[in-house]
């Protein structure tokens, strides 16, 4: 499911984050070196190609360590990438954070297209399973603590997602007379993003899993259609 679409493209066409996601940015620069750095004969392919695992090993490490817990020179390495090779690509590490949160996003899309149930939504994303698997999960979730040191671009690229999500949650949230669907969406979200965080944060599995499951329960009880409560 899609929804926002406009608002998330205006926003990042209003910050010039467009030129920063295509994944074949690299296409306009000189090729020269292995993977991305080959003689001339490498093709725009090649070399989009190898831009492309660039950006999918920092979209999975990212989440796991933090935007700042690993180097370039890690990234490009597990890329199979020589570290020289990196302005070829990227014009600065910003601009490689940015297309990594573009990147990761996706996840995050394929997620949403297959959740058409607030249950579902919550069941999914308060787990044991999701909790230790950052890498792959929710990138709202597992950079949650780094936005806040963020450049100005990767918070656009952040703040555009969240409110995509949270028009896609707020579809999901049943209406009632009592209270506003967006302000218990704001609420949902708010709650599924600490409690996953604070999960993760723990050393004891018990509360660990207590938190998750309580917080769980409790959004999905909150957000019961009226006639459920009432039956």
């Amino acid at each position: 499911m899609h929804l926002g679409n406009v608002e998330y493209d205006n926003t990042l066409e209003a910050l010039n984050v467009p030129t920063l996601l295509r994944v074949t940015i690299g296409a306009n620069h000189a090729d020269s070196g292995r993977n991305g750095e080959g003689p001339m004969g490498y093709s725009k392919s090649d070399k989009a190609e190898t831009h492309a695992r660039i950006v999918s090993v920092a979209a999975k490490r990212f989440r796991e360590l933090g935007l700042e817990g690993i180097g370039v020179a890690d990234v490009m390495k597990e890329a199979g990438v020589t570290v020289g090779g990196f302005y070829k690509h990227f014009d600065s590490r910003d601009e490689l954070v940015v297309e990594a949160l573009a990147t990761a996003f996706q996840d995050l899309d394929r997620w949403e297209e297959h959740t058409d149930t607030l249950t579902k939504l919550l069941e999914n994303y308060l787990s044991e399973e999701h909790r230790d698997a950052p890498g792959t999960g929710c990138a709202l979730g597992a950079l949650l603590g780094d936005m806040s040191r963020a450049s100005r671009s990767a918070k656009a690229v952040y703040t555009a997602r969240l409110k995509r999500s949270l028009a896609y949650s707020t579809g999901l949230v049943p209406p009632n007379e009592t209270s506003d669907r967006r302000a218990r969406a704001i609420l949902m979200i708010s709650a599924m993003l600490g409690a996953i965080n604070l999960s993760r944060a723990v050393s004891d599995p018990n509360l660990s899993r207590e938190i998750l499951e309580r917080t769980r329960d409790q959004l999905i009880s909150f957000n019961k259609p009226e006639s459920a409560l009432d039956g």
